[in-house]
């Protein structure tokens, strides 16, 4: 086995066992999508997606790539040691119990015992949002700069290949979301986000208005780990900024998968204008839209 040439410091720490200060290392508050391996033998050790900030000043990870991490007893008789399973490299410590994630285990990892991969990056991302019936948010997302398609579809769901009378029954778990391809060096997924929760009440559980049932959930399916954050960070700034009398219960979760609604659902606002419901419901959140977000909307003959 090829190993890395080390420097001193790494020496210190992979080697001889030692730690570096809380707060100093490059990967403390780092959360780009990508692989985490070990700096002696380039072993993958953890996935970007187990990442999370605990607060503690080093790397953090709930879970690590099955079979490339071995624990063992620390040598101050208190703590379990985490070394790389292939060159025995030391990472840090890991830590169960504290209830920072739902894993309830903290792999403590000194940056310096690690490199990191990014992950490639195609040129245009895909984001997947619920909130209320399909028809509105499509209207709303399809008119953005930097948006290609927007398509009508069920996710977060347990049943496949739903049809939409099977998930107005509510027993199929799927809520009406629309996945959004959109280019990042147009519009941000984040602002994304922010126009969500401008044209949907996330406070209302299970319901918008009156489209009543947990197919039109508040729910947020993200993709990669810098999706979950940035998810996180929104919901948490809504949460704070007052702006809802109401708690918000958008659900977050991990996408698994999605699936495109029937034809006559898709453009269906522009298809239908005149449409009661459309007059009555869409319009007014597609003329919200406008006047708050007039400049983001592309030209017409986009």
């Amino acid at each position: 086995m090829k190993l890395n040439e080390l420097s001193p410091e790494e020496k210190r720490v992979i080697l001889y066992k030692g730690t570096e200060p809380p707060f100093t290392g490059k990967y403390d508050k780092y959360f780009e999508d990508g692989t985490y391996v070990c700096r002696q033998c380039g072993t993958n050790l953890y996935n970007s997606g187990s990442k999370f900030n605990s607060g503690c000043g080093w790397p953090s990870f709930d879970e690590e790539i099955k079979g490339s991490v071995k624990r063992h007893p620390d040598a101050d008789g208190r703590r379990t040691e985490i070394l790389c399973a292939m060159c025995g490299g030391h990472l840090g410590h890991v830590f169960e119990g504290e209830g920072f994630t739902e894993k309830n285990t903290r792999h403590c990892v000194n940056s310096i015992s690690v490199d990191f991969l990014p992950s490639k990056k195609e040129e245009n991302e895909f984001a997947l949002l619920g909130g209320g019936c399909f028809w509105c948010l499509e209207a709303v997302f399809s008119q953005l700069k930097g948006v290609s398609s927007v398509i009508s579809g069920y996710a977060g769901g347990i049943t496949e290949n739903p049809d939409y009378k099977q998930v107005c029954s509510g027993k199929t778990g799927h809520a009406e979301v629309i996945k959004i391809i959109f280019d990042p060096s147009i519009i941000s997924y984040e602002l994304l986000l922010e126009i969500f929760f401008s044209v949907h009440d996330p406070t209302t559980p299970g319901r918008q208005g009156n489209d009543i049932g947990p197919q039109y959930r508040s729910i947020i399916l993200y993709n990669s780990a810098s999706q979950k954050r940035i998810a996180g960070e929104v919901i948490s700034r809504l949460e704070k900024s007052g702006r809802f009398k109401n708690p918000v219960v958008t659900e977050l979760k991990e996408f698994d998968r999605f699936y495109i609604a029937e034809d006559y659902h898709q453009q269906y606002f522009f298809n239908n204008p005149y449409q009661p419901y459309c007059r009555a419901v869409i319009s007014p959140k597609v003329e919200k839209f406008v006047k708050n977000f007039k400049e983001k909307i592309r030209d017409k003959e986009q």
